[in-house]
């Protein structure tokens, strides 16, 4: 199958007024109840079951008698919802009968990766204290103030370390600036005892990573703050926390390799996964195997008017299925979440290709009984390390699987409407798959799909 990846460059003239705004990355955090809902019912999959019926062709014809408004949406990796209180977006989750979310369940992974870091700690706390002050300081790489990942996976850091203060009934996760003498309003000391001994555990210096572009989650800016703070206050900095991989790769790359700092990031990218035999302390894997079948196989399901839970919880007649010990549902969310794997260096080697299909689902589906469609899916950063490296590449392995033409549009990462201005004709597709610049910008997509 030809696989379209759209320049970036191209635009079309809509008339719409779209307001530029600043990028995100990751994936969103579902609401705080953890509780597992039923698997979806079977009227799940809509009216629209005549979507998937037409043959299928190398080059699939779009379903003319399809409303666009009524064709299968998935949003993923960014969850619509208020980027200041992380209110779910309900009016976009259900835009339609065949609208769900996939991403992973953020506050889960947020709780590894600040158990993963202070397990490290206690586990090497005769030689992480470098300068031998009693306190293990830490620094910590934001990606994105605004974005519900990034607010979680700070949480989750200074929950576990103690550092946390409250916020409005919750860990406030504002950056710090500069605390190198614990001094700071929004963080607090935390302490560990190891073998009887109390350390102090502090948190030095927090930052957003983001460019004078506008662009968030940023790796040279990454780069570049650790080599201030290292210049500032070095010999004081223990360990590095990044709220993903390819922040954390840039500090560990520009300084805290050649210094023997741990650093730990999110995301389980496979240069991070490789750097662990190296000394890099660890990541999250949030299971982007299982994210990226699931944001297609949605689609294929709703395309096909068959239960929507079909090769999902229920196998369907190739075998494909996932236990749920890898992802769960919430109905009331509309969202599929995969739960997140700690990697370290007891099982590194085992992550070590991260677009490698999740065998349980990696069994080809019959064409003549699911006939090829076409989807339009954005990318939205093309320069994102985790979604261009690590997710790009396995929806595109499971695309082939699934009989799906994907037309793969790259955005820039800071304006919505350098995305949507290249969804001009969705009348040419069966299916769209969207991955917003900005969590509340779902009707920018949703208003060209009601027109």
């Amino acid at each position: 199958m030809k696989k379209k990846f759209i320049s970036v460059t191209l635009a079309l003239a809509l008339g719409l007024s779209l307001t530029a705004c600043g990028n995100n990355g990751g994936g969103n955090a579902p609401a705080d109840n953890k509780e597992e809902t039923q698997k979806p019912a079977a009227d799940d999959a809509g009216d629209d079951a005549d979507a998937g019926e037409d043959a299928g062709s190398e080059d699939a014809a779009p379903s003319g008698d399809v409303a666009n408004k009524d064709k299968p949406l998935v949003w993923f990796n960014r969850q619509p919802s208020n980027s200041s209180t992380g209110e779910l977006d309900s009016a976009a989750l259900n835009f339609n009968a065949n609208t769900y979310y996939v991403g992973f369940d953020a506050n889960q992974g947020a709780e590894l990766q600040g158990t993963m870091v202070k397990e490290y700690i206690e586990a090497h706390i005769d030689e992480i204290d470098r300068n031998g002050d009693g306190t293990i300081g830490y620094v910590l790489a934001i990606g994105d103030i605004g974005h519900n990942d990034s607010i979680a996976r700070t949480r989750g850091v200074r929950k576990a370390l103690g550092t946390g203060v409250d916020k409005d009934g919750s860990i406030n996760s504002d950056p710090v600036g500069t605390n190198t003498d614990g001094t700071a309003t929004v963080v607090q000391d935390g302490e560990i005892e190891v073998g009887g001994k109390k350390y102090v555990v502090r948190e030095l210096a927090s930052q957003e990573m983001k460019n004078p572009q506008g662009a968030t989650w940023d790796a040279a800016t990454a780069g570049n703050a650790i080599g201030t703070w290292s210049s500032s206050f070095g010999d004081q900095i223990d360990v590095v926390v990044s709220n993903n991989d390819g922040m954390g790769m840039s500090m560990f790359n520009a300084w805290s390799n050649s210094n023997k700092v741990p650093t730990f990031g999110y995301d389980a990218n496979s240069d991070a996964v490789a750097a662990i035999a190296e000394g890099y302390g660890g990541t999250i894997s949030q299971h982007a195997d299982v994210q990226a079948y699931l944001t297609l196989r949605v689609l294929r399901n709703a395309l096909d008017g068959v239960d929507i839970d079909t090769g999902i919880g229920t196998a369907d007649e190739a075998g494909n299925v996932l236990t749920d010990d890898v992802y769960v549902y919430r109905e009331e969310e509309r969202s599929y979440y995969a739960l997140n794997v700690a990697v370290t260096a007891d099982n590194y080697q085992d992550f070590t290709d991260s677009t490698k299909i999740y065998d349980p689902v990696s069994n080809q589906l019959d064409e003549s009984s699911h006939a090829k469609k076409k989807v339009w899916l954005n990318i939205y950063n093309s320069g994102d390390n985790f979604l261009g490296s690590t997710y790009q590449p396995l929806l595109q392995n499971y695309d082939d699987i699934l009989n799906l033409d994907v037309e793969y549009i790259a955005g820039d990462g800071q304006t919505e409407s350098n995305i949507t201005n290249r969804l001009a004709e969705p009348k040419n597709y069966d299916a769209f798959a969207i991955n917003m610049v900005k969590t509340d910008n779902a009707a920018s997509y949703t208003s060209l799909l009601s027109q």
